[in-house]
């Protein structure tokens, strides 16, 4: 081990490393790391606002559409829930395009009809804080009167949420043009929970994501074409099932039940390396499973993580602590090994798996 600070015990391939105090760094570098500080934050809101105001005008046009397209047509709710399974499919990296967040753009679009008013006032608001703005008050003079109030002072949606329930516009005076509809400052909630915002990440989405997110389809499509033709007591129930909890989506890769063992197995496949976080996500969809679908009969639920390559020792801390049955594997060769001894038996060899992934 090198002579890098840590905290703790020195153990081969484990360490907690604590940066140098900024007493021994010279005055040079002191300067140096303020002024990157400085740009990177002062870029980094610009991007992610401008993105925020572009992803806000897009839910606005789609919102619109539909309204349109209703009127038109007279297409019912279940235009809705046909719309999120295209919209899913042409966009696997978006997660915005749920059946509740669409029928969120059209009630949008419906509450805002002008949109210069969207783009010069609403744009500049997280998509969760109008939300707020929607559900919680029925008339256009309170929404946009408390729109203001939130760019005004850069409130988080609890801060507005907990301002709608206090009756702020009643106890203050009604004017609202003399607000400025500036961004707001560059600590205020409201920055920080854009950035935080799920929809603007996968909005912002790059070419990388993107690459990825093919690669784990295609990944995923050839396992699930090698499971069933294998039909060893796999029963298929689904690929990339939605899953809704606390108001949040979620997609499981893949969800099988398998007969022989009585249980469901959830799989999920990663075309990257091993993260920590991965164990966490696929505990949180096993402890849904057994609460929602699994039967009293059944046993608990099976999750297998297979990654493009792994630590053994990341992931070893990783599960540390965990009840639910899961299993790591690498994808091309180590499917196999990482379950239940009684699973085994039920997947092939490694030798096949390797000459099918070839």
């Amino acid at each position: 081990m090198d002579n890098r600070n840590h905290m703790g015990k020195n153990k081969n391939g484990v360490l907690f490393p604590v940066a140098p105090n900024l007493s021994e760094m010279s005055e040079a570098y002191l300067k140096f790391i303020e002024e990157v500080k400085s740009e990177i934050q002062k870029q980094r809101i610009s991007v992610v606002l401008n993105a925020n105001s572009s992803m806000i005008c897009l839910y606005w046009n789609i919102g619109r559409a539909i309204l349109k397209k209703q009127e038109e047509e007279g297409w019912g709710a279940k235009i809705i829930d046909r719309m999120a399974k295209d919209l899913k499919d042409a966009f696997p990296e978006m997660s915005g395009f749920s059946p509740r967040n669409i029928k969120y753009m059209r009630k949008f679009a419906e509450s805002w009809p002008d949109f210069e008013i969207v783009q010069r006032v609403v744009a500049q608001i997280p998509w969760r804080t109008n939300i707020s703005l929607m559900d919680k008050l029925k008339d256009e003079e309170s929404r946009i009167w408390y729109a203001y109030k939130v760019i005004e002072n850069g409130w988080s949606k609890t801060i507005l949420d907990m301002q709608i329930e206090t009756r702020l516009m009643e106890r203050s005076g009604r004017s609202v043009n003399n607000f400025p509809a500036a961004l707001p400052p560059a600590d205020s909630d409201m920055v920080n929970q854009v950035f935080k915002d799920p929809y603007l990440f996968d909005f912002l989405g790059t070419d990388m994501p993107r690459r990825e997110i093919e690669i784990e389809r295609q990944l995923t499509e050839h396992i699930q074409s090698f499971l069933l033709e294998l039909g060893q007591g796999f029963a298929f129930v689904g690929r990339q099932v939605h899953l809704e909890v606390g108001g949040d989506d979620f997609y499981l890769d893949l969800l099988f039940y398998h007969l022989k063992l009585r249980c469901f197995v959830v799989v999920e496949l990663k075309a990257c390396d091993f993260e920590p976080g991965f164990i966490s996500q696929l505990n949180m969809y096993q402890n849904v499973v057994n609460d929602i679908l699994r039967h009293p009969d059944d046993k608990p639920t099976i999750g297998l993580l297979l990654v493009k390559g792994k630590n053994e020792t990341v992931v070893e801390y990783s599960l540390a602590g965990y009840q639910n049955p899961i299993g790591v594997a690498e994808w091309k060769n180590q499917m196999a090994k990482a379950l239940p001894e009684e699973l085994r038996s039920s997947l092939p060899s490694i030798e096949d798996i390797e000459k099918e992934l070839e």
